[in-house]
């Protein structure tokens, strides 16, 4: 220790190491990570010393070169004393640490990096070093001749002057040797591909589809594999590299540089000229870099070359920008938690299949031996926790090794209790924290958008539309757009997963019904973590899974006077009761989510008294039967009830009792049942401004029932919004034209709609109009001229509807149509009448069904 970096630095460093070694041996809550540390400090020991020492032979102060490093490692000597005094109980104090932990682990690996490049230079310059000693001799020689000869004094004064300009050239020669220097053996390392893990599992197809994908198309040239954090992307891309197939293609020209979220685009263009074995050039700007890359790309020649680029951080689109080249025979594989869908298709890396993981977990608790103990269900049972995600099997896997079985059958009965992986797996957490805390300041409210999905109960496919209810009302965002495009974030960051139940992409019409949001159970539980780190009373979304008549004790016990959730989130396994649910009083929150499994629920009386619950989300989690709503007068009382959905709830229990909820302003019926006399809307929701109608055929008993409820939607006036999905009709009621507000008609899978009634006629406000997949609509009627606002139609997949009414040339305000291939010939055909009173209509083909 007395090498490095003098007394100060080397006491700071060696008491950093006691620590973590203390550390690792006794505390398991930061084990795995320590030893990550650890593995770091075993790097820097040998170069510290070796700069050190160069720096006494060459007479330099290392007090600049090594004044940044000393700062950091005096910041993790705190961190090791403050972590050893968290306990695993802590949320609060175990995330803080966690999160000052990665923080400084990127400070480190930065100083590292430096160090690195000095030591480098220093190495590079030990040759000039002692070039220079040589000079000096021949100097002080020169000098002794001078003094003993008589010469001139001219002749002096030639003399020094011919001392002054060797002594010059010397100096540039030591300026350039840390600006042009030699290749090393020790440099190549730095775009050297890593060492695999002792064991792979579950990569053979994703390398294959991989091989295919980037060797096997030659249209381009970089492919983005993605997958959360923890999923084995390094894995797969070092497998990639070590392929026999990959190395036969590319041999020696294969360039690994690890990127993560500090790197400069400097560095890299440096390392792989390093890397390549040519001079590394002088990086003075950004122009000149982009020139060195240019040359390294040209200096491949012929010669094919791939270069790996792991761990790419979201928003290093402009980085990737600078590495995108044409030529053929150079192939970009990037690793990254982001999509970057603007420079290729995602390739994504699924999770583990069971086989995989349970082969993954036994290698990690070390189960391969055959005297172990441990039960083979009970390891299945721990594996399934783990839903197939690597990083956490490992991490799980790690920390249960030789451990006795009462320890696995703790942790599987805390699991059960509603304990969090996370309580247990600290490294797990800095892995996926990591991936949070790239959200800035500015991105906040994406970080908020991701906390909200774990409201939602586990293995649930989202539903597009219930999240656009919540995040409209909870964050002020007037446009569902600005929804979707926060929900694209998520997706792009791989935090969740975008689907459509229709297997077509969003198309920006605006209907988002067919659309879901999946996550992965481990992302879920981080969302969860994350909202219990404040206490009870102070959480933003309160979660509340409940098991039978099993309460949280904070709820029996009445522990809480006033809780300031702002969303509350219940979920009941079939068991519970609302009667014997003690009251809350809630008077912040927004937003409720009711999950239920019960046949019957009554909504709990502390409702009434949520006095800004402005959204509302009732859910039947029960897909055989829609369920009983009782005691939903209560809502009545509620002055900023906005939003209302539904799915797989009874409308004929709800209008039982005389309601009326006169702030409502959306409501959604998903998957509903209602009977005959259940539509007194008008009445019940006087100002009603959009509604939602879903149903599938097993909810009809009678053709009826739908017309009572369409009969009873016509007296709606308020009216703005109307979209009918699946909804069996033959044809609407001359009453529709009493919706003389409507502005948005969409028409949805409706099979057995045969015509619209001429009474659209009234719609003058209607600006958009979208009929999709009604099979049996023949034509429009003639009356649709008088629809003086209409500014976009959407007709696509109606086959019957091979002819336009002329009226339709009346549209004055039409600019767009968006139409199936069939029906296209059909618009542009009257486009010339159109052009004739200056009318530019766009007419466009719909995306197709994807199979």
């Amino acid at each position: 220790m007395d090498l490095i970096g003098g007394a100060v630095l080397g006491t700071t460093f060696g008491r950093l190491y006691d620590g973590v070694e203390d550390l690792i041996a006794k505390n398991r809550l930061f084990r795995v990570f320590f030893q990550k540390i650890k593995s770091r400090l075993d790097d820097l020991n040998p170069l510290m010393a070796e700069m050190t020492q160069s720096n006494q032979q060459l007479s330099y102060t290392q007090s600049d070169e090594l004044r940044g490093l000393e700062a950091v490692l005096k910041v993790g000597e705190e961190l090791v004393l403050k972590c050893s005094n968290v306990r695993q109980w802590d949320l609060y104090r175990k995330y803080k640490y966690a999160t000052k932990l990665l923080e400084w682990e990127e400070n480190l690996e930065r100083q590292l990096q430096l160090l690195q490049v000095q030591v480098q230079g220093i190495r590079d310059g030990k040759k000039t070093a002692e070039a220079v000693d040589n000079i000096g001799v021949s100097t002080g020689k020169m000098q002794a001749s001078l003094a003993t000869v008589e010469v001139s004094v001219g002749s002096v004064k030639e003399g020094v002057d011919q001392i002054s300009c060797t002594l010059e050239e010397v100096n540039q020669l030591m300026k350039e040797n840390f600006v042009i220097q030699d290749q090393s053996t020790e440099s190549k390392a730095w775009c050297a591909v890593p060492e695999l893990p002792e064991v792979i599992v579950g990569l053979e197809a994703p390398l294959k589809d991989l091989k295919t994908n980037l060797l096997g198309n030659d249209g381009f040239s970089m492919l983005v594999l993605t997958a959360p954090g923890g999923c084995g992307k390094t894995t797969l891309a070092t497998n990639f590299c070590k392929d026999q197939e990959v190395k036969d293609k590319f041999g020696t020209n294969i360039f690994f540089v690890t990127v993560s979220k500090k790197y400069s685009f400097n560095s890299i263009v440096e390392q792989l000229h390093r890397h390549k074995g040519s001079q590394v050039p002088s990086l003075q700007n950004e122009v000149n870099v982009v020139q060195w890359l240019q040359k390294f790309w040209t200096d491949a020649e012929n010669k094919p070359l791939l270069l790996v680029l792991d761990d790419v951080w979201f928003g290093s689109e402009s980085l990737l920008n600078k590495f995108q080249c044409r030529m053929a025979n150079i192939k970009i594989l990037v690793t990254s938690r982001s999509e970057f869908r603007a420079f290729s298709r995602p390739h994504h890396l699924a999770m583990l299949s069971d086989d995989d993981a349970m082969q993954l977990f036994r290698h990690s608790a070390s189960l391969g031996d055959k005297s172990s103990h441990i039960p083979a269900d009970l390891s299945r049972k721990i594996v399934k926790r783990c839903k197939g995600f690597p990083l956490a099997i490992t991490v799980v896997g790690r920390s249960l090794c030789a451990q006795p079985i009462e320890t696995w059958q703790h942790r599987l009965n805390q699991w059960s209790k509603g304990s969090s992986i996370f309580d247990f797996e600290t490294d797990l957490l800095l892995c996926l924290q990591s991936s949070l805390d790239a959200l800035d300041k500015k991105r906040a409210i994406i970080k908020e958008c991701f906390l909200d999905l774990g409201s939602f109960p586990e293995d649930r496919a989202i539903p597009v539309d219930a999240l656009i209810d919540i995040w409209s009302e909870l964050y002020e965002i007037d446009e569902d757009t600005a929804c979707i495009a926060n929900l694209y974030e998520l997706n792009n960051r791989s935090l969740a997963n975008l689907i459509d139940d229709r297997q077509s992409k969003l198309v920006g019409e605006g209907y988002y019904g067919d659309h879901y949001v999946t996550q992965h159970d481990v992302l879920r539980e981080l969302a969860i973590y994350h909202s219990k780190l404040d206490s009870v009373e102070h959480r933003e979304r309160l979660i509340i899974d409940i098991c039978g008549s099993n309460l949280p004790k904070w709820w029996r016990e009445q522990k809480y006077q006033v809780m300031k959730a702002r969303l509350l989130s219940i979920s009941t396994d079939g068991e519970s009761s609302t009667s014997k649910w003690p009251s809350m009083h809630l008077p912040e929150t927004e937003v409720l989510l009711l999950n239920l499994r019960e046949r019957e629920h009554a909504i709990a009386e502390f409702v009434e008294k949520m006095d800004k619950l402005k959204v509302l989300v009732i859910t039947s989690e029960d897909f055989r039967y829609s369920a009983s709503l009782h005691n939903f007068q209560v809502l009545s009382r509620l002055s900023n009830l906005k939003r209302i959905r539904l799915e797989r709830i009874s409308i004929s229990s709800i209008f039982k009792n005389s309601i009326q909820v006169k702030s409502l302003r959306k409501l959604s019926l998903i998957k509903c049942y209602y009977g005959i006399g259940s539509a007194k809307f008008s009445h019940a929701f006087p100002n009603l401004e959009e509604i939602h109608i879903k149903y599938t055929s097993i909810t009809f008993h009678s053709s009826r029932a739908t017309e009572t409820v369409l009969s009873g939607l016509c007296d709606l006036i308020s009216l703005k919004k109307v979209t009918l999905t699946s909804v069996l009709l033959c044809a609407f009621l001359d009453g529709i034209g009493n919706l003389v507000n409507l502005q948005v008609l969409r028409l949805r899978s409706c099979l057995v709609l045969s015509e619209l009634p001429n009474s659209i006629k009234n719609f003058h406000k209607l600006n958009f109009l979208g009929i999709f997949n009604c099979r049996k609509l023949g034509e429009l009627p003639e009356c649709i001229g008088e629809m003086s606002s209409l500014r976009k139609i959407d007709l696509r997949r109606c086959p019957l509807l091979n002819k336009l009414p002329r009226s339709v040339l009346d549209l004055k305000q039409l600019e767009e149509v968006i139409c199936d291939e069939g029906t296209e010939s059909l618009w542009k055909s009257l486009l010339p009448s159109f052009r004739d009173r200056n009318q530019d209509i766009r007419v466009t083909i719909g995306p197709p069904r994807l199979r």
